[in-house]
């Protein structure tokens, strides 16, 4: 019991509907039907997909976890390790069952973008890749982790991602979801520099991350806006999260703690943030 309730908060099941909703939402407006594949899709993207991606982190940043006071609630698993090698091999056995029906059903290119998205899933964490200490590929990697569930929705559902206006919406999503994973690497910058970890924040320190995420925010407001009044629309989704992190502008490396209280408040913005943005992007897929 022990085992199974540890594995299941190594999931974060707080951020579930993070990646299922957009696949779910994506599948289902472009092709128009509830089938096996939408339903074992969702649930892939929703369960197995997050136990694979922070399963696997929580073992590999098992010693950065322990000097890392906010490690062991919603915001992240600390891992005990006798459970690390179960982990890794119940998060690779139980996302594999899903994955190979997804690829006996999809297209070509709808494999190949399922294959980038879990390459991006692994090469966050796994040692020799490990993208999370690289600073910047840090933030498009984990951007690539929200924004991959949909896209793959789409090429499974038929729909073709090669217009313009479509990569546009695309660079607005990334510069959402990069922004946020920057935001959240500041409160982690003094722990991080203390276990040898690199990321954009240790990289540029605290201030200029904060600045560097609010600048995307309003790149990706600019970017969506340029599509019409479906990208007017999803542009309003970056305002709260520029009134949340304003106040961190002047933040130093000193108090960076200090910003886990607007990280808070992103988790739970993310719900309908997300939500919002992906319903809007997708009726815009759905119309062109």
């Amino acid at each position: 019991m022990k085992a199974l309730v540890s594995l299941f908060w190594s999931s974060r099941p707080v951020s579930w509907v993070n990646t299922a909703f957009p696949f779910f939402a994506a599948y289902l407006f472009v092709s128009e039907r509830i089938d096996l594949t939408l339903i074992l899709g969702t649930l892939f993207f929703l369960i197995p997909y997050n136990f694979l991606m922070y399963g696997i982190n929580d073992v590999f940043d098992f010693e950065s976890d322990l000097r890392n006071p906010r490690k062991g609630g919603i915001e992240g698993a600390l891992l005990d390790p006798k459970y690390h090698s179960l982990t890794i091999w119940a998060s690779v056995g139980f996302a594999a069952v899903f994955v190979v029906y997804l690829l006996l059903v999809g297209s070509l290119e709808a494999n190949l973008w399922l294959g980038l998205t879990l390459l991006a899933v692994l090469a966050y964490s796994v040692p020799k890749l490990r993208f999370k200490e690289r600073p910047f590929l840090d933030s498009f990697t984990s951007a690539v982790h929200f924004v991959g569930p949909m896209v793959y929705g789409l090429v499974l559902a038929g729909s073709a991602i090669t217009d313009p206006k479509v990569i546009e919406v695309l660079i607005a999503f990334m510069s959402w979801g990069m922004a946020s994973h920057a935001f959240g690497a500041v409160q982690d910058v003094r722990a991080d520099r203390e276990a040898g970890i690199k990321s954009v924040a240790t990289q540029i320190g605290a201030r200029n991350t904060v600045r560097f995420a609010f600048a995307l925010y309003i790149v990706a407001a600019l970017v969506v806006m340029t599509i019409g009044w479906h990208g007017v629309v999803a542009s309003l989704a970056v305002v709260p999260y520029l009134v949340i992190i304003s106040p961190y502008l002047n933040i130093t490396d000193q108090d960076c703690e200090r910003a886990n209280g607007g990280w808070k408040k992103f988790i739970w913005l993310n719900f309908a943030a997300g939500a919002l943005i992906s319903l809007v992007v997708i009726n815009y897929f759905q119309a062109n």
